[in-house]
């Protein structure tokens, strides 16, 4: 039986709305969106060998987090402005927002530091020298496209191989060119 008089219970989502964020909350939105980067940047330079840090923190538990922190902005930030993808115009009155800037940051943090391990374990899975990788992933993670580009003219002048076709045996180097 129901009580009559019993009270339904509700959580209490007041105190903290999230259209609420303050500029310095933002500030530290950056800061730690850049230190979860940081961390995944560290880890494919120094430990690459480390399967854990290649094979899920960096290319699957950091994009996560930065991912959230991506949406929670955007979603808020989409609501300020009116701007558009379909022209520069558009896109600069998207980018007028803080929030927005900040979630475009994050975009970019999370796209870089995902390809920067997708190097790292192809570099592996061809049997690269690190050394020679550290380079372009330094580039990949200051000025993104350049990196892959740097990244690709290694692979072809070390393995003569550009296609990417991972194929059934990934774990192994590939001992011919393709």
């Amino acid at each position: 039986m129901r009580d009559e008089n019993a009270v339904a219970y509700r959580p209490h989502f007041t105190r903290f709305r999230l259209a609420e964020v303050t500029d310095l909350d933002l500030e530290s939105l950056f800061n730690l969106a850049g230190a979860f980067a940081l961390l995944g940047w560290l880890l494919l330079i120094v430990s690459p060998w480390w399967r854990p840090g290649t094979n899920l923190i960096v290319p699957v538990i950091i994009p996560l987090v930065l991912t959230v922190m991506y949406a929670v902005l955007f979603a808020i930030g989409i609501t300020e402005v009116k701007g558009s993808l379909n022209s520069l115009a558009g896109v600069r009155a998207l980018f007028a927002s803080d929030r927005l800037l900040l979630a475009g940051w994050i975009h970019y943090l999370a796209f870089d530091l995902f390809i920067g391990c997708w190097e790292v374990r192809d570099a592996r899975r061809l049997g690269m020298r690190h050394l020679l990788v550290v380079p372009c992933l330094f580039f990949t993670f200051l000025l993104g496209p350049i990196g892959l580009a740097l990244y690709f003219a290694l692979r072809g002048a070390t393995r003569s191989r550009l296609r990417i076709d991972e194929g059934a045996d990934s774990s192994t180097p590939a001992s011919t060119a393709g």
